[in-house]
């Protein structure tokens, strides 16, 4: 088998939004190391320097970009520049977001704004303008960044759920819309990952054993978990998949475990 011909990338143009640390970066890493152009898009190019540096040092192609989810007219700007610079763009990574963790009656509607105009907002314009270029060549793969809670509810993250569950839908939609132009739109919804924004939280014995007592998998993810599912849905691999919300959790949206033992 020519595996290539399903999971190589080489010379596709990849713009990773989002790319500084965590779970962007370690699916730009992976994007380079399977052949693409990366461009990482991030609001600090100081970061986002230091991947692109870590990517060139592995012999694969990386270039940054300032862009800023929450500023319509950046994110104009930086597609333009990209499909300028590369003259098209294959692969859409949209990993940007934020949090606030609050009970629910306590948010405020700045609060709420500030949520939704990155993670919802912001990732449909970006969506938005780099599906115009996709529609244009008639080829592309968008993969969205989602969650535990595209599906599932977990309390004090109600604005959080409010735009994981909106991005699940939303590529849904754009799935069926845009199949005619060979485009496809699937969504990665990650578990509990440990990052440098979770670290704290995971610090917490109970939190940690709470964790191991349920998930059937009882280890922490780490980004490089996601990233392989990323080169997936980038790859020819994964042509024929559209519209779905993949799940890499550890096997905890299949089941959790109790303590019920059958008799021998």
């Amino acid at each position: 088998m020519n595996l290539d011909k399903y999971f190589s990338l080489g010379d596709q143009v990849a713009l990773v939004v989002g790319a500084s640390r965590g779970i962007g970066r370690a699916i730009a890493e992976a994007l380079g190391e399977a052949g693409a152009r990366v461009v990482l898009a991030a609001r600090s190019l100081d970061k986002l320097e230091a991947v692109a540096a870590a990517i060139r040092g592995q012999a694969a192609q990386a270039s940054t970009l300032r862009l800023d989810v929450a500023d319509p007219a950046s994110i104009s700007a930086g597609v333009e520049q990209v499909l300028r610079d590369h003259g098209r763009l294959d692969i859409l990574v949209n990993v940007a977001g934020t949090n606030i963790r609050k009970r629910a009656e306590d948010y405020t509607l700045e609060e709420f704004d500030a949520v939704l105009s990155t993670n919802l907002r912001g990732i449909f314009r970006v969506t938005q303008v780099v599906g115009a270029a996709m529609k244009r060549q008639r080829k592309g793969k968008i993969i969205n960044i989602g969650s535990l809670t595209t599906t599932l509810g977990f309390p004090y993250l109600s604005v959080y759920a409010v735009t994981k569950g909106g991005l699940g839908q939303l590529s849904k939609v754009l799935a069926v819309e845009w199949a005619p132009y060979n485009i496809q739109v699937n969504v990665i919804a990650p578990g509990f990952i440990l990052t440098d924004l979770t670290r704290e939280m995971w610090q917490r014995e109970d939190m940690r054993d709470w964790l191991a007592a349920t998930q059937p998998n009882p280890r922490l993810g780490t980004p490089e978990d996601i990233a392989g599912m990323a080169i997936f849905l980038a790859s020819p691999a994964s042509d024929y998949i559209t519209g779905q919300v993949i799940f890499v959790d550890g096997g905890n949206t299949a089941g959790s475990r109790w303590p019920f033992q059958p008799s021998a």
